[in-house]
C-alpha cells in the first residue's frame, strides 16, 4: 500500500466511525470469505457494515475522530461492525454467528461515545429488537390508558344506573302521592 493508498484508508475508516451509532470489534480468525460474506449480509439488516481493518491504520482514523477507546481493541486480528442502524439486531446477527460457527469472539465496542467490553455487547445482543421495544413501550403506555378508559366507562355505567334508579324513584314517589 503506498502513502495516498493509506491515506484514503484512513480517511474511508474514519469516515464509517464518524457515522456509525456503534462500533463492534471481533477476532476474525479462521472465518472464510464465504462465511464473511454469508454475515455481511445477515449484518445489512441492522444497518451494518462488517469489515476487516488493518490495525495501524484504524489506530490512525480512531485519533482523528477522537476515539481512543477504540484502539486497545486493534490487537491481533481485527473486524470492526460499524452500526448504523439497530445496535441490538447487530449485536444478535454477530453473537448468533459466532455461537453456530465457534468463531468471532466479541473483543470489545463502542456505543455512541462509551467504551463497551465484551461482556457488555453480549448483554445488548440478548436484547429484542427496536421494533419490539417501541411495541412494549406502546403496550406499556397504552396500559393505563385502556385502563382509565375502562374505569371512566364503569362510573359513567354506574352513574346512569344510579340514575335511572333516582328517576324510577322519583316517578314511583309522584305516583304514590297521587294515589
Amino acid at each position: 500500500m503506498n502513502r495516498e493508498q493509506k491515506i484514503a484508508a484512513v480517511a474511508e475508516i474514519a469516515a464509517e466511525i464518524e457515522s456509525s451509532e456503534a462500533i463492534f470489534a471481533v477476532d476474525y480468525r479462521g472465518i472464510t470469505v464465504t462465511q464473511a460474506a454469508e454475515l455481511r449480509s445477515k449484518l445489512r439488516e441492522a444497518d451494518t457494515r462488517f469489515r476487516v481493518v488493518k490495525n495501524s491504520l484504524t489506530e490512525r482514523a480512531a485519533d482523528q475522530t477522537g476515539t481512543e477507546q477504540l484502539k486497545p481493541l486493534l490487537v491481533g486480528p481485527t473486524a470492526l461492525a460499524f452500526v448504523r442502524g439497530d445496535s441490538a439486531l447487530a449485536a444478535k446477527a454477530i453473537a448468533d454467528y459466532a455461537r453456530a460457527t465457534q468463531l468471532l469472539p466479541f473483543k470489545g465496542g463502542m456505543l455512541g461515545s462509551e467504551a463497551l467490553g465484551a461482556e457488555q455487547i453480549t448483554a445488548i445482543s440478548r436484547l429484542p429488537s427496536r421494533e419490539v421495544l417501541y411495541g412494549q413501550l406502546v403496550g406499556v403506555v397504552a396500559s393505563p390508558v385502556s385502563g382509565l378508559v375502562r374505569t371512566l366507562a364503569a362510573l359513567t355505567g354506574g352513574l346512569a344506573v344510579a340514575l335511572g334508579q333516582l328517576r324510577e324513584q322519583k316517578e314511583s314517589s309522584t305516583s304514590n302521592q297521587g294515589d
